[in-house]
């Protein structure tokens, strides 16, 4: 059967068989895009290790690393900082990205694929965003073949972003417009681009509707049934960074999504009522 090269990145050349079945380590493969990513790529029939400190894989420290991705041919590093804090944020994706990116070339991985968030470089006044920064800079250097997937807010973290915006009773949230996508989605893409040739660059994923961020927090809230008021504040930061109007969208290029709001929260409700009856 015919090889076709994956990519030249440095001085390595990378090949890939059609169809063909590989080893493929999913860091944080325990969380919520992780563990749907796994679950993707083994319903593929690829060989798929869910690695994560639970599972005695530790990116911050190296244990478990080098075992880990002996044979791997991919990896996808979906795994997130424990902590917000600006310089905890920094030395999580700096500390992890050095020690993986050091396994991967001894493992001679072929392909790394990373989760990041759409309008990432113009983020910069927030440390968390700094740290993400921080991690692309390290992917483009590594001399490893990679794709970066860079998704736009989760329609799975709307209650987060409420509790980082609430003041007083209320929530204060820019007028700035997002384009949410579902995890289901963001998992579907990140496994595609698995099993794919490296771009070598930047991919952009998005959910299909676009609406302000602070009307779409009062929909999701009159869902859930929460009373608090919504206030439309263009002052409002950002997890530390001020938005302008297209700071979270995409480019007209980004692949997108196919489910909405009102069937993302169908479908987690639905999930919610099946996990309460177990």
């Amino acid at each position: 059967m015919r090889h076709r090269p994956y990519a030249w990145r440095g001085a390595i050349r990378v090949w890939i068989q059609k169809g063909e079945l590989m080893k493929i380590v999913v860091i944080g493969g325990s969380g919520l895009i992780g563990s749907k990513v796994v679950k993707d790529l083994r319903a593929r029939g690829h060989d798929v290790l869910a690695a994560s400190p639970g599972s005695g894989v530790d990116t911050m420290t190296g244990k478990g690393l080098r075992e880990a991705l002996e044979g791997a041919r991919v990896v996808v590093d979906v795994a997130n900082s424990p902590s917000f804090e600006d310089n905890a944020v920094l030395e999580f994706f700096e500390t992890s990205g050095r020690n993986l990116f050091a396994a991967e070339k001894a493992a001679g991985v072929a392909h790394h694929v990373a989760l990041s968030v759409v309008g990432t470089d113009r983020l910069a006044q927030s440390g968390y965003f700094r740290g993400k920064i921080a991690q692309e800079k390290l992917i483009r250097e590594s001399d490893v073949p990679y794709t970066i997937v860079q998704s736009t807010q989760f329609f799975e973290f709307l209650g987060g972003i409420a509790k980082a915006s609430a003041n007083e009773g209320a929530v204060h949230l820019s007028g700035a417009y997002i384009q949410p996508i579902s995890s289901d989605d963001v998992a579907r893409a990140v496994a595609e681009h698995a099993v794919s040739v490296p771009l070598n660059g930047v991919v952009e994923i998005a959910g299909p509707e676009k609406s302000r961020l602070s009307d779409l927090m009062q929909r999701y809230f009159v869902a859930i049934g929460d009373a608090r008021k919504v206030v439309a504040d263009d002052d409002a930061l950002y997890f530390g960074a001020q938005l302008a109007a297209d700071t979270l969208l995409p480019g007209a290029m980004a692949h997108l999504g196919g489910i909405g709001f009102d069937a993302w929260f169908k479908q987690s409700q639905s999930q919610s009522r099946t996990r309460a009856a177990h």
